[in-house]
């Protein structure tokens, strides 16, 4: 049924949620492992009944899928030898813009097939569209067919995991009792973690000794164990008024024009930044301009279409417009942008400053992968324990804050430990930001927007991915331009130039080969262009921190001021 929001005194009915809330005994494990039950509301029987051993393979399932997406960072460090493969250097950055804005584009769409085809049934289509496109990634013949491929390998969860993790967090939602959801949540990040944070100097290895197509083979056992476990284990009943809609109704809940008009909005945007990075095409070409201004007309299309058109929208205005959901959106919003210009840049930075090789470069990110782990599972204890999670939140984007500053003073006489360790502090409070955000957003609506809820915190996380690394880039090259441009003179200075800039997506290898009269130069260069990058990063990390300000504190499930609440207002249960 269309929900109906009850504060609003306007007669139009709301669109729908994502997915319909199932009845209580199915939202909570405690209620069949514990054998605790909603006192307030009539006995139903239980629609999942699983014991903690289903519970252990069902997560397993998932978070093998969550590190298998993680470990898309190899695909980082392979760029060089694919374009040199190819002689076709040149198109290497399209590699990452086609999963880029293929995973944008397509993580709003998985709450919906979620409901339509079930949990299973949409985590396996993840599992095999994420398959079948980084087994063909193996195989391609060609450029132009890699690209291709990546972008059907980010239709199911491409380089950075989120519509597999989509899927998995309504799954989870589903199982776990809100209070916990955060632990929960925390060791899966342990697992995004590890795999991040192994991909690279995991993929320069298998480069080297096996060739840059089997960093793509090697993916295969993970995949068949995931899918196994999946097909095995979730096997989550809908309820039995959406498992017997009819197949058009089902059909009806896909926002064909919402997602069209998203993909507009932020494959133009994208399109652009590329375009004018990677093609040096200045700002004032028509094309450039052109497709800005096609992603400006799609976003206001995409506002008025979820607004006035779409019977299940994919971004419910009446959701985001609300205090805190709008807030954790936004905030999650800068915060990804943050740590994506983070994790791309650092390495630049140790390659192309510093001149250190790739397998070095990738090995200083390993801190930041241990502080993403443990940021997750602390800030989930501290939820579990405490209830709370406002202080938690602030905190932890404060420390965001810090540690881009501190990135901003590197120079060439920072000590080694300060370059190991200045980061971590970045890991560790994004980590722990998205785990507690995330909690936030669901504890801050009613029951039957808990799912569409967490698709919005990954849509907006995916966006923040996607426009952290564009941004970064065309900053990072802007300015790399002028200042080579300024250092380096004389009749083969162009070609010079050019082979300087492509080091931020290949390797750091042109730069030591370089003349002693320019190496300087493509140095220096490079530390101005990437303190510039590190500028913008903080601000952005400021601006998450601002926006998290409004983040209202809602009691968890389980708390102590919550169990308190319940036993003064038994109906407490029934809306934020």
């Amino acid at each position: 049924m269309p929900f109906e929001q009850g504060s609003s005194t306007s007669s139009v009915v709301e669109t729908q949620p994502l997915l319909k809330e199932p009845p209580p005994s199915y939202n909570s494990v405690d209620d069949v492992v514990e054998g605790s039950s909603d006192t307030d509301l009539p006995p139903s029987p239980p629609l999942n009944n699983f014991s903690r051993v289903d519970l252990v393979w069902i997560l397993a399932g998932l978070w093998s899928a969550v590190f298998l997406g993680a470990l898309g960072t190899v695909v980082a460090t392979l760029l060089t030898p694919i374009g040199s493969d190819f002689n076709k250097s040149n198109q290497a950055s399209y590699i990452g813009t086609s999963y880029l804005l293929s995973l944008c584009c397509f993580t709003p769409l998985y709450g919906r097939l979620a409901d339509i085809l079930g949990r299973k049934g949409a985590m396996l289509l993840a599992l095999f569209l994420f398959g079948s496109g980084t087994m063909l990634c193996g195989m391609v013949p060609s450029m132009e067919t890699l690209i291709l491929a990546r972008a059907l390998a980010g239709m199911g969860g491409g380089g950075q995991v989120i519509p597999v993790m989509t899927v998995a967090a309504i799954v989870v939602t589903d199982l776990i009792p809100l209070k916990q959801r955060g632990l929960y949540q925390g060791m899966a990040n342990i697992l995004f973690g590890l795999g991040a944070g192994i991909g690279g100097p995991l993929g320069g290895w298998i480069n080297d000794v096996f060739g840059w197509r089997s960093a793509f083979f090697f993916q295969a056992p993970v995949m068949l164990f995931s899918a196994t476990l999946v097909a095995w284990k979730v096997n989550i009943q809908l309820p039995s008024d959406v498992l017997n809609e009819p197949l058009h109704e089902k059909l009806r809940r896909i926002d064909i024009l919402g997602s069209l008009t998203l993909v507009g909005t932020v494959g133009c945007l994208l399109l652009g930044f590329d375009l004018k990075t990677t093609e040096e095409i200045p700002w004032s070409h028509p094309l450039i301009y052109g497709l800005f201004c096609c992603s400006a007309v799609c976003g206001v299309l995409f506002v008025l279409v979820e607004k006035y058109w779409a019977p299940f929208p994919v971004m419910p205005l009446r959701l985001i417009t609300r205090r805190t959901p709008c807030a954790v959106s936004v905030s999650l919003l800068f915060a990804s942008m943050t740590a994506f210009s983070m994790l791309y840049n650092v390495p630049v930075y140790f390659s192309a400053v510093k001149l250190y090789s790739a397998a070095n470069a990738g090995s200083h990110l390993l801190p930041h992968s241990i502080a993403i782990s443990c940021g997750s599972v602390a800030a989930g204890w501290m939820m579990r324990r405490t209830g709370k999670l406002y202080t938690l939140t602030l905190a932890a984007a404060a420390l965001s804050v810090c540690a881009n500053i501190l990135v901003i003073f590197w120079n060439e006489n920072t000590s080694s430990w300060h370059l190991w360790l200045d980061i971590v502090p970045q890991g560790f409070g994004m980590a722990s930001f998205i785990t507690s955000t995330l909690i936030a957003m669901i504890a801050g609506v009613i029951k039957e927007d808990m799912a569409v809820a967490t698709g919005i915190t990954y849509l907006f996380r995916t966006t923040g991915q996607v426009l952290g690394v564009s941004l970064s880039g065309a900053i990072l090259q802007a300015v790399l331009l002028q200042k080579l441009r300024q250092r380096i003179h004389g009749p083969d200075s162009a070609e010079i130039i050019y082979e300087i800039r492509q080091v931020s997506v290949h390797s750091a290898t042109s730069i030591p080969d370089l003349d002693p009269r320019w190496r300087q130069a493509a140095v220096d260069s490079y530390a101005d262009a990437l303190r510039v990058v590190f500028i913008f990063q903080a601000a952005m990390a400021l601006l998450a921190f601002l926006f998290s300000l409004p983040i209202e504190e809602n009691p968890l499930p389980g708390a102590p001021q919550e169990e308190h609440d319940q036993n003064q207002e038994p109906d407490i249960d029934n809306g934020p």
